[in-house]
């Protein structure tokens, strides 16, 4: 997908991949952080119990006032298309939590999937820039349980889909950002306007 010209500013759709505690959020803030004024968060989390509360509220904490945060775990596409939230960057944390929320609603895997379908298509439509997040789930051993082996391969195959539209595809370790599909814009410059 190449990048879209909207006034003086590019539109780049970054997708953001690796293991759990690799340094996805923190790079993803950080690139939106160097690259935008207008941020809009999107958290799939549902706060469940009081150690996901407080993760949530660090993470907030941690984003700063200048961070416009929705807490979106099902209507992901919506979000992303919405009048509302045009503009700057979304920055989606994550997919994982996302696709998630939606087997825990008792989706089938096919329903699921035509629904990542969805948000691939709302990626494309709208008009801000996107960052998404998500684990890489692939690399390990094959889950025992049949549910855990459809959420994996519903992630391989999500992880896939976004990774197709991105411009921009990273794959975290140990902290460091390797570009593994197109370029990674490092400059200290804001690339809107």
């Amino acid at each position: 997908m190449a990048h879209t010209t909207l006034g003086n500013v590019y539109k780049r759709v970054a997708f953001i991949t690796g293991g759990c505690r690799s340094g996805k959020s923190r790079f993803a803030l950080e690139l939106a952080n160097r690259h935008y004024q207008q941020k809009i968060f999107i958290a799939t989390c549902q706060d469940m119990d009081p150690e996901m509360a407080k993760r949530i509220r660090q993470h907030k904490e941690q984003r700063g006032l200048d961070w416009k945060t929705l807490e979106i775990p099902i209507a992901l596409p919506d979000a992303l298309v919405s009048p509302d939230n045009k503009g700057g960057v979304i920055l989606v944390d994550c997919l994982t939590l996302w696709v998630n929320n939606l087997l825990a609603e008792d989706l089938s895997e096919d329903e699921t999937l035509k629904r990542v379908g969805v948000l691939v298509s709302a990626i494309t439509e709208t008009s801000s820039s996107v960052i998404i997040v998500s684990n890489e789930v692939g690399t390990g051993i094959v889950p025992e349980h049949k549910l855990a082996r459809v959420f994996r391969d519903i992630i391989g195959f999500a992880n896939q889909r976004l990774a197709s539209v991105a411009d921009t595809v990273v794959w975290m370790v140990a902290g460091i950002g390797i570009p593994i599909k197109g370029v990674l814009e490092l400059d200290e410059s804001k690339t809107e306007s």
